[in-house]
């Protein structure tokens, strides 16, 4: 018997985990009370690694489709087919490759370091990520204000005061754009200290209840209640920004922008009283220390961007941005942003556009909205090939099906992934990776998001007979760059190496030995604010403690004016868009998304401990609606929108407010060819397939998955 001390990378709480082990058996999974960050806490996605890393139903060879079914094949076959397939669509035309990484790809330190250079190296403009229905709203944001798309301020959870959340739900996400093991704990804290907590969502989810208010607003008009706050804050002069005041342009054209959003004006559309704006913004302004918090309900709507852009006006007008117990920029020990070169270089988006829609390159990739027209429209650049890293984007981007029906008519596709999912079922090659225990393990990109400034290495806990991840995405990158499947992965890695050293200004020869991620994580460190090492992690199995968030304006800025620009044109351009608002009368049903502690998206459905209990996958609607529409609780209802139909199970309820119906996502795992036996057990329905892909944030191009407009009625007997 063994034990090993792991970072939990199943979601963004970075949970430290002590694994008991047999052998290679996997007999125990408990939270470990000495990590410096979770302190022993334990949701059940981490309690599950075990029936991950045993899961029969997870690819242990590589797959190749031959006459419409997939057969084992050795590594050096399937490397031979993408070469003999892929090379003739590259030579042709670069964007005729695209790329989709999903969101466990950044849960997976190979993917986060070697990923990238994979798709630099493919060269094309057809890049897409899980991102474009989740969170580059925020990363626009804070490029435009703060100089980079990652320098994005999260809550002080440990020393607040006042938290008001919008469209989040971190006792159950565990914290999202903001990493943060032991939420609940910390929530918890808050109150004990005698401050406060405020939650705005359609949906009296399990934060809200957990709160000391509720507000249920209207399912895309965060935006809205935002302005008009600002605008309570210039009306009864509580702006005071204090030590920012010196650091901060465009607070005048903010006021200006504010005007006509006054909490009258905004009361109808948002479903919160007029009253209720007034005091919720004057209890922050007057709160010693308090941090304002938007997430997915925000980011994943038709004025997302404006939302996010909000949230941190808020923050900056109150004099909570960058101090204690407000909103604060974490100081990663590796991969900081803007930490090496000093040089600033103004954030920019729209460097390029999509062939068919001329949808905006934002932070590097553009929306996957528009995936399955770009595979489907003839004619030059069309969409050819497809690379998926990590990803499901047939249960999890707007209108699924008709994705799914467009991966048809690729002329090759392959896919690096664990399952024979429904997505990876189109592929002509699947590439599987070792288990989360068989690999090592940093999480380099949420740190970047971390309340409080921690830094933990995990070893691989057991070998793998697999190649480690990082070595498929090279031997990728070799036959991309016309290497063949023989390239010379020590050359690549020797190239991958300098480039982060040069980055962080310190001599790649200080690795030693190091190969792969672990040798990149130790330059990294180095090059880091902390004068860490790889050894000083691997010396501190438990994580080592950086301390509190600290201020960090204006060194965190890297605006073309130095200064933390409020009201930059790229985003306030679509103010007027938002005032239309003002004069339209909601009606109609509307469809938002729901999560659950058990499950993070479609992958992790496959694991018997986190599909237990009853069935999640129900459509809430409020009685009021029910009675209305003749919806009986245990029924079934049909739900249409402009882009498809499901049938699904109904759950009369009070926790949604009148207007609105509830339906998880991730789902849908009834479709043939697939090879997940759990989840095609407890398969549920695809809400996606409800996401309409016209409906897009103006200025992001991501996706609306929350205000969708649905009719629903009782199905057919």
């Amino acid at each position: 018997m063994t034990t090993a001390h792991v970072t939990c990378p199943l979601c963004e709480a970075t949970c430290g985990l002590t694994v008991a082990l047999d052998g290679d058996r996997v007999t125990g999974v408990r939270g470990d009370a000495e990590d410096v960050f979770s302190r022993g806490y334990l949701c059940p996605k981490g309690a599950s690694l075990g029936a991950l890393h045993h899961d029969p139903d997870r690819l242990r060879a590589p797959l190749v489709k031959r006459d419409g079914e997939f057969a084992e094949v050795g590594w050096d076959e399937a490397f031979a087919e993408i070469d003999r397939r892929l090379r003739p669509i590259l030579d042709d035309d670069r964007d005729a490759v695209a790329v989709y990484a999903g969101n466990p790809a950044a849960h997976n330190l190979a993917a986060t370091l070697y990923g990238p250079v994979l798709y630099k190296a493919i060269g094309t403009r057809n890049v897409y990520t899980a991102g474009t229905v989740d969170q580059i709203p925020k990363h626009f944001s804070a490029g435009y204000l703060f100089g980079h798309g990652f320098s994005i301020p999260v809550p002080d959870l440990d020393r607040t005061e006042h938290l008001l959340v919008l469209g989040a739900n971190p006792l159950v996400s565990n914290g999202s754009l903001m990493t943060a093991a032991d939420v609940r704990g910390r929530l918890r804290a808050i109150r004990e200290r005698g401050g406060k907590i405020v939650v705005v969502d359609p949906r009296r989810s399990r934060t809200a209840r957990a709160a000391d208010e509720h507000h249920a607003i209207r399912p895309g008009t965060d935006a809205l209640l935002l302005f008009a706050m600002v605008h309570v804050l210039f009306a009864e002069n509580l702006v005071a920004p204090g030590r920012l005041a010196g650091h901060v342009t465009g607070v005048d054209d903010v006021r200006e922008l504010a005007r006509p959003f006054t909490p009258e004006a905004v009361a109808p559309a948002t479903g919160i009283d007029a009253s209720e704006i007034r005091r919720m913004t004057r209890e922050l302004a007057a709160a010693g220390r308090a941090a304002v918090y938007g997430r997915i309900g925000t980011t994943t709507q038709a004025f997302g961007t404006l939302a996010s852009w909000l949230v941190d006006v808020l923050n900056v007008l109150t004099g909570n941005l960058d101090r204690e117990g407000g909103a604060m920029f974490p100081l990663a020990a590796a991969g900081q942003p803007n930490s090496a070169s000093g040089k600033r270089r103004p954030f920019t988006t729209g460097r390029w556009k999509t062939r068919v829609r001329e949808l905006p390159e934002v932070f590097g990739e553009v929306p996957v909205a528009t995936l399955a027209d770009e595979i489907v429209t003839p004619g030059p650049g069309r969409v050819r090939a497809l690379l998926t890293v990590c990803g499901n984007p047939c249960l999890s981007t707007p209108n699924a099906q008709r994705l799914a029906e467009a991966l048809g008519q690729l002329d090759f596709m392959v896919s690096l992934d664990v399952y024979l999912n429904e997505t990876t079922r189109h592929a002509d090659v699947i590439l599987p990776g070792p288990t989360p225990l068989e690999r090592p393990h940093y999480d380099l990109a949420l740190y970047q998001l971390a309340v409080r400034n921690v830094a933990n290495w995990t070893p691989a806990a057991l070998p793998s007979e697999l190649p480690q991840e990082w070595q498929t995405l090279l031997r990728l990158t070799g036959i991309v760059t016309g290497q063949g499947p023989e390239a010379d992965l020590e050359a690549l890695d020797e190239f991958v190496a300098a480039t982060i050293a040069r980055r962080g200004g310190v001599d790649p020869a200080l690795a030693g030995d190091r190969r792969g991620p672990e040798r990149l994580v130790d330059l990294m460190l180095r090059g880091g604010p902390y004068d860490l090492t790889l050894a000083d992690l691997e010396a501190a199995p438990h994580g080592v403690d950086l301390g509190p968030l600290r201020p960090r304006v204006p060194e965190i800025l890297s605006t073309a004016s130095g200064k933390i620009e409020l009201a930059p044109e790229a985003i306030t351009a679509d103010v007027p868009r938002l005032a239309a608002e003002l004069a339209r009368v909601p009606d109609g049903l509307v469809l938002i998304g729901r999560r659950h502690l058990s499950s993070n998206n479609s992958w992790m459905h496959n694991l018997e401990p986190l599909v237990r209990g009853g069935n999640r996958c129900t459509v809430q609607v409020h009685p009021a609606d029910a009675d209305r529409l003749g919806l009986i609780d245990g029924g079934r209802a049909l739900v249409r929108s402009r882009a498809g139909k499901i049938e699904v199970p109904v759950e009369v309820t009070e926790e949604v407010r009148p207007g609105v119906v509830s339906i998880p996502h991730g789902w849908g795992h009834d479709v043939p060819g697939t090879r997940t036996a759990v989840a095609a057990a407890h398969a549920g329905v695809n809400s996606n397939v409800l996401a309409d892909e016209i409906l897009l944030d103006a200025l992001s191009g991501t996706a609306v998955l929350n205000g969708i407009p649905v009719e629903v009625g009782p199905a057919a007997p």
